[in-house]
């Protein structure tokens, strides 16, 4: 069902997801705990989001054998890391964590918790000169309307990066939100962990783990 969403969601897949979930989604869970698994999460689904850049094939020499082909990675010089902030702060540091030096960017969208839809505000954005020529990793845990997201893609087209070099990177998406992005920009390609239910009355994902920012960031 998932697949049939968004023509370019990828899955990352790992064995370790069920119980790291499991104690993320737990009320009983506490915010250092929640940002300890959460950590563990992020860096599995940081590593599966930066194996979908481009890469090259290369020859390397092996203490046992020479002319063995292997992958490299384009240069980090033209790759972009943005964020969604706040919540999107958490999973930025986990790809910086395995790409050190990369370029950092910052998008500051908030819902606007008084209309009905929650509408998202834009109110900030720096971003690297040469944005239009990088492949950027667009980062933001949770997926729900899809309000947000499609914001902060606004800002990265109107600045001329190509929706086929934008990789959305999120822990946990629903439905709705991916149906929007794939009406909306087809061509980003969506990278999650997971795919939940549904969304509830107030826009808040079902089962989901509650507001991913304020438990990250111990502001309950």
């Amino acid at each position: 069902m998932a697949n049939g969403l968004h023509p370019n969601l990828v899955f990352s897949e790992s064995k370790a997801y069920d119980a790291l979930f499991t104690k993320m989604r737990d009320v009983k869970t506490k915010p250092s705990e929640f940002e300890f698994f959460a950590k563990r999460v992020m860096r599995i689904l940081a590593e599966d989001a930066i194996a979908q850049l481009p890469h090259k094939t290369i020859k390397i020499t092996t203490p046992c054998s020479p002319n063995i082909k292997g992958k490299e990675l384009m240069s980090i010089d033209d790759i972009c890391v943005v964020s969604i902030v706040r919540a999107g702060d958490s999973l930025m540091e986990a790809v910086r964590e395995c790409l050190p030096g990369v370029s950092i960017g910052k998008i500051l969208i908030q819902r606007n918790e008084e209309t009905t839809e929650k509408l998202p505000t834009l109110y900030y954005s720096k971003l690297p000169p040469r944005i239009k020529d990088m492949n950027v990793l667009l980062c933001d845990p949770m997926l729900a309307t899809g309000g947000s997201a499609k914001a902060a893609l606004d800002v990265l087209t109107k600045q001329g990066v190509l929706p086929s070099n934008i990789i959305f990177v999120n822990v946990i998406c629903c439905p709705e939100g991916l149906q929007r992005l794939a009406e909306d920009v087809p061509d980003v390609k969506v990278v999650t962990a997971c795919v939940d239910e549904c969304l509830n009355e107030d826009k808040y994902i079902v089962p989901g783990l509650g507001d991913y920012g304020d438990r990250f960031f111990n502001t309950t």
